[in-house]
């Protein structure tokens, strides 16, 4: 089951947030095999994704990886309530899992800057 965390997007800025990942007993998890993938829509069935950067931070048995939108992909999202999840991918298992799910809230922009 993932777990929920509601997230705030700023919009125009860059974004990142960076996780722990542990297994089910609390121990961190190595995440040598894995690869992961991260989304953001405006409603669980829309066609449209914003695909999140993600960096696995090393070395990948401390458990650790970012996600990260870059300001241009920001400043294009309209304000408002968004979904996101992150899943990972166990390639020597070949299993897939949720790890976390929820609500972004992509606040509006009010400065704006050329070539910034």
């Amino acid at each position: 089951m993932a777990a929920k965390a509601n997230i705030i997007i700023d919009q125009g800025t860059d974004f990142s947030t960076t996780l722990t990942i542990r297994d089910t007993a609390g121990a961190i998890l190595n995440l040598t095999d894995y690869t992961a993938a991260a989304q953001l829509r405006k409603h669980y069935t829309s066609q449209t994704a914003t695909n999140f950067t993600i960096e696995f931070e090393s070395p990948r048995s401390a458990g650790q990886l970012t996600i990260k939108l870059d300001r241009l992909l920001t400043a294009n999202l309209e304000a408002g309530r968004y979904v996101y999840d992150l899943e990972i991918t166990d390639t020597s298992a070949n299993t897939k899992s949720r790890l976390i799910e929820g609500i972004a809230t992509v606040t509006p922009q009010v400065t704006f800057t050329e070539g910034v």
